[in-house]
C-alpha cells in the first residue's frame, strides 16, 4: 500500500533481461523491504522458467580441474542416482568378472607359458651340459656349471690333472653355456614384461566386456544429453584403464594397520557432484542469504586431512548463495556484504563476467599449504537484489564506479503514505494480515484505530501513516501478549495504549534522569516568571529507537563592541555546522532589521547553559534571537514558554523536526512543577500538521492548562515572549511607540551612540599622546 514506485521498479528490475539491471532496494531498516521484495519475487519467480542443474564430475585426464556439466532441471539428480548405481554395480560385476572361471583359465595359460618357457630353456642348456660333461648347480648368486665325471664334480686337483686339450674344451663349453644363461636372466624381465601386457590386456579385455553392458545402458538413458555421453566414454576408459585396481574389487594394497586407505574411494572418482537440483516446473529460485561472505556466496572446495596433509578431490566442492539462485533472485543486505572480506569485489565479479568461479581465499593468501582445485567456472544468469538504506546506496554511487553500472535499478520504499480516507480501510487490512500472520489475537475496531494514531505518531505526521512494518508489527505483538494477560478473547485500544506506555517506561530511564535534574534545580530550567536575556529552547535526544525532548536554557549577554555575535557552543567546538548557520542567520535578520543606517554597535555572546555535549541544527534560532534581543533591549520574556523554530533573513519561522518530542518534554516538566495555565510552547505553523500529542498533553490544552502557539513570523514570539506588541514600521519608517522592535531599535541606537562616544574620545587620547592613528601609549 502506497508503494507504487517500488512496486514499479521491483516489477521492471525483476523482468528486464539486459546486462547490468540488477537491484537496489532504498528504504528505512526494518522488515518492509524484505517481506515486500521476497513475496513479489516469489510471484513473479513462479512464471519463469525452471533454471538447469549443475554437476561437477572428475576430470580424468587433469583432476585438478573437474569438469562441470550443464543440464536440464532434474537430470541432474537422476545423473547422480544412476552415477551412485552404476558404482554398486561396478564393485560386484568387475571382480565376479575377473573371479570367472574363463579369465582364470586364460591368466593361468598366460603365467603357465612364461613357465614352460623358461623350464624348457634350463631343461636344454641341463642336457646340453650333461652331454659335455658339465653339471648346472644353482648358486646365491644363480647357476654355475662344472665339469662332472661320473656324478660328480671334479676338484681343481682333478680337473688340473687332465690334459690339456681337455680342459681347454671343458673351459670353452662352459663359457659357451655360461653366456647362453647370461643372455636368457637378461631377457627375463622381457619375457615378465611381455606377459604384464598381455595380463594387462587380458584384464582391459575382461572389464571392457564386464563395464560395457552397464555403461552402455546408462548411455541409453541419456542419448539426448550429449555432455553425459561424452562423459560416460571417459568413465568407460577410465575404468578400463583402471581395470587391475578394480579386480581386486577396489581392496588396496598391504598397508601397515591404520594406514589403509579406504577402498571405496577407487570408485569415488566415477561419482557425480550435483550443486544445483531443480524440479521441473518449480519456477525460478529466489534465495535470501543472510550471512553473505565469500565462500557462502560463491562456494568453497573443502579439504580431508589425510595421512598429516590436506587432500580433497572434485566431491568436495560446495555450491554457494550465487549457484543456488541461478536463474533466478538473490537477495542480500548490502551492508553485510560490504562488511565480510572480499565478498563485495567477489559479487561483482561474478556479476560483471558472468560465470561463478570457486576460488579458495587461503589458497591465493598462501595460508594454506595443499593443492587446490580449479573447477569449470558455471554460467550465471541471476538477478541481484541488495537491501540497503539510502546513505548507502549514495556512497556507492559516489565512492564504487561499478556499482551504478552493475545496480541500474532502484528501488525506493516509501518511509510515509497520505492519511488519506482512501488509504485508512487498506492499512486497517495490512494490519489485519499482520494479525493473520503472526498469529495475532483480533483486533477490536477500537485497537486498530489506536495502532493507526500510533502509525501517524511514529511517521511523525498527522497527515501520514508510517509503514515501518517492524515498529507496527512488534507494538501489536507487544499488545496481543498484554491482552492475553488478562485473558481477553481479542485486543483493545488500551491494550494498545498500555503497550506503547510499557515500552517508553522500559527505555525511560535516561529521560526521568535528566528530568529529575531538572526538578531538583541542578539543571536550571525556569518555568515561571520573567527573565533578561534567558529563554527556554528545546532539544531532542535519540537513543536508539526511543527519543524524548528536553528544555534547555539559552542565554545571552550583550555590551557596547563592533557588531561581532560569538556563538560560543562553536568557539568551543561543541556545535555544528548547520546550528552555527542558523546563528549567522539570525545576525542577518537582526542587522537588516534594525541597523539599516547606523552599525551594530554590539558585542552579543550566545550559548545553551549546563550543555557539555554537541548542539547542531537550526532549531533554537528564534529561541536565541529573541534572548538575544531580549538582553539588547532589557525586555523581560516570559520562563512559562519555551520555544521552538528556525528563522530565515526575513523574519520567517521555518518547520522543524522532533516537534511531539520537544512539547512533551517540556509538558513533563511543567506537569511536575504543576500547570499554572500560562505554560505553553511555541512552535512553527508548519509544524502544527505533523502534531501527534500524547493522549495527556492533549488534554491539559483542551482544559486551557497548557498551550501550544503556532508561528508564521518572528514578532508573533517576540509579541508572546515579552506581552508587548511587536509593532511595524510606520509610513515614517519608525516602530510604533510602546512596541517591542521600537525598544530593541532604540537600544541599539544608544549602543551605536555609546561606541561613537567612546571612539571620539579614544582619538582625543591619542591625540594628547601624539598618535592620532593609534591606541593611547
Amino acid at each position: 500500500m502506497g508503494q507504487d514506485r517500488a512496486l514499479s521498479a521491483l516489477e521492471f528490475g525483476a523482468r528486464i533481461q539486459a546486462a547490468g539491471f540488477n537491484l537496489y532496494v532504498l528504504g528505512n531498516t526494518g522488515r518492509q523491504r524484505h517481506l515486500i521484495t521476497g513475496e513479489f519475487l516469489r510471484k513473479e519467480a513462479q512464471g519463469r522458467p525452471t533454471p538447469g542443474d549443475w554437476v561437477y564430475v572428475n576430470n580424468f585426464d587433469d583432476p585438478r580441474k573437474p569438469r562441470g556439466l550443464s543440464l536440464p532441471a532434474g537430470i541432474g539428480a537422476r545423473l547422480r542416482r544412476d552415477a551412485a548405481r552404476l558404482i554398486e554395480e561396478l564393485r560386484s560385476a568387475v571382480p565376479a568378472a575377473f573371479e570367472s572361471e574363463t579369465y582364470r583359465n586364460r591368466l593361468a595359460e598366460i603365467e603357465q607359458e612364461l613357465n614352460e618357457r623358461n623350464k624348457r630353456f634350463m631343461e636344454g642348456i641341463e642336457n646340453e651340459a650333461r652331454e659335455r660333461g658339465l653339471g648346472l648347480m644353482p648358486t646365491p648368486h644363480g647357476f654355475a656349471l662344472a665339469p662332472v665325471r661320473d656324478g660328480k664334480i671334479l676338484s681343481q686337483e682333478d680337473f688340473e690333472a687332465l690334459p690339456e686339450a681337455e680342459r681347454q674344451r671343458i673351459e670353452n663349453d662352459i663359457e659357451e653355456l655360461s653366456n647362453r644363461l647370461r643372455q636368457h636372466f637378461e631377457n627375463l624381465p622381457a619375457w615378465h614384461k611381455e606377459q604384464r601386457d598381455r595380463i594387462r590386456e587380458l584384464d582391459e579385455s575382461v572389464a571392457r566386456q564386464a563395464i560395457g553392458t552397464l555403461i552402455d545402458a546408462m548411455r541409453e538413458r541419456y542419448r539426448e544429453h550429449p555432455a553425459i555421453l561424452d562423459y560416460l566414454e571417459a568413465v568407460r576408459e577410465d575404468l578400463v584403464s583402471h581395470a587391475q585396481e578394480l579386480r581386486a574389487g577396489g581392496q588396496p594394497t598391504p598397508m601397515p594397520p591404520g594406514m589403509q586407505p579406504d577402498p571405496a574411494q577407487i570408485f569415488a572418482r566415477y561419482q557425480v557432484n550435483l550443486m544445483i537440483s531443480h524440479k521441473d516446473g518449480s519456477g525460478a529460485p529466489v534465495v535470501y542469504e543472510s550471512n553473505p561472505t565469500y565462500q557462502n556466496l560463491i562456494g568453497r572446495v573443502e579439504h580431508l586431512s589425510q595421512f598429516g596433509s590436506l587432500v580433497t578431490d572434485f566431491t568436495m566442492i560446495r555450491p554457494g548463495a550465487l549457484h543456488l539462485a541461478n536463474g533466478g533472485y538473490l537477495i542480500l543486505d548490502a551492508d553485510k556484504v560490504l562488511l565480510q572480506p572480499f565478498a563485495w569485489d567477489a559479487l561483482k565479479r561474478a556479476a560483471r563476467n558472468g560465470e561463478i568461479r570457486i576460488e579458495s581465499v587461503a589458497e591465493f593468501l598462501s595460508l594454506i599449504a595443499a593443492e587446490g582445485l580449479e573447477p569449470d567456472p558455471a554460467p550465471l544468469d541471476v538477478k541481484i537484489v541488495l537491501i540497503g538504506d539510502r546513505l548507502l546506496y549514495y556512497l556507492l554511487c559516489e565512492a564504487d564506479p561499478e556499482f551504478p553500472q552493475l545496480f541500474k535499478v532502484a528501488v525506493d520504499f516509501e518511509d510515509r503514505i497520505p492519511r488519506a480516507d482512501e488509504n485508512l480501510p487498506l492499512y486497517a487490512e495490512m494490519l489485519a494480515s499482520i494479525v493473520h500472520r503472526e498469529q495475532l489475537a483480533h483486533f477490536s475496531s477500537g485497537a486498530i484505530a489506536r495502532v493507526i494514531e500510533e502509525s501517524s505518531r511514529i511517521s511523525g505526521d498527522s497527515a501520514k501513516l508510517s509503514t515501518d512494518l517492524q515498529r507496527i508489527t512488534d507494538l501489536m505483538s507487544e499488545a496481543d501478549f498484554l491482552a492475553r494477560q488478562r485473558q481477553a478473547a481479542r485486543v483493545e485500544a488500551e491494550d494498545v495504549e498500555a503497550a506503547v506506555r510499557q515500552r517508553n517506561y522500559r527505555l525511560d530511564r535516561l529521560r526521568e534522569t535528566t528530568h529529575e535534574a531538572i526538578q531538583r534545580n541542578i539543571v536550571h530550567v525556569q518555568t515561571e516568571g520573567l527573565a533578561v536575556g534567558q529563554v527556554n529552547g528545546l532539544s531532542v535526544l535519540q537513543i536508539g529507537e526511543f527519543a524524548f525532548g528536553q528544555p534547555s536554557r539559552i542565554t545571552a549577554t550583550v555590551r557596547v563592541g563592533d557588531g561581532k555575535l560569538i556563538d560560543i557552543e562553536r568557539e568551543a567546538q561543541l556545535g555544528g555546522a548547520i546550528h552555527s548557520k542558523g546563528v549567522m542567520i539570525l545576525g542577518s535578520f537582526l542587522g537588516a532589521r534594525y541597523s539599516r543606517d547606523l552599525p551594530l554597535s554590539f558585542a552579543a555572546s550566545l550559548v545553551f547553559e549546563q550543555s557539555y555535549g554537541g548542539v547542531d541544527g537550526d532549531s533554537a534560532s528564534v529561541a536565541e534571537l529573541i534572548a538575544l534581543l531580549s538582553a539588547i533591549a532589557e525586555l523581560p520574556v516570559r520562563q512559562s514558554l519555551a520555544i521552538t523554530g528556525s528563522i530565515d533573513q526575513h523574519g520567517k519561522v521555518q518547520a522543524i523536526g522532533g516537534v511531539n518530542y520537544k512539547i512533551e518534554g517540556f509538558f513533563d516538566v511543567c506537569d511536575a512543577r504543576g500547570l499554572s495555565g500560562e505554560q505553553g510552547v511555541l512552535i512553527p505553523a508548519d509544524n502544527v500538521d505533523h502534531l501527534m500529542l500524547r493522549a495527556d498533553v492533549v488534554e491539559a490544552i483542551s482544559a486551557g492548562r497548557f498551550h501550544v502557539y503556532p508561528l508564521t513570523e518572528f514578532d508573533e514570539a517576540l509579541a508572546l515572549m515579552t506581552g508587548l506588541p511587536a509593532g511595524r514600521r510606520g509610513a515614517d519608517g519608525e516602530f510604533p511607540v510602546g512596541s517591542a522592535n521600537r525598544a530593541i531599535e532604540s537600544a541599539l541606537q544608544r549602543l551605536a551612540m555609546r561606541r561613537q562616544r567612546f571612539g571620539k574620545t579614544e582619538k582625543r587620547r591619542a591625540r594628547k599622546n601624539g598618535d592620532a592613528g593609534g591606541p593611547p601609549a
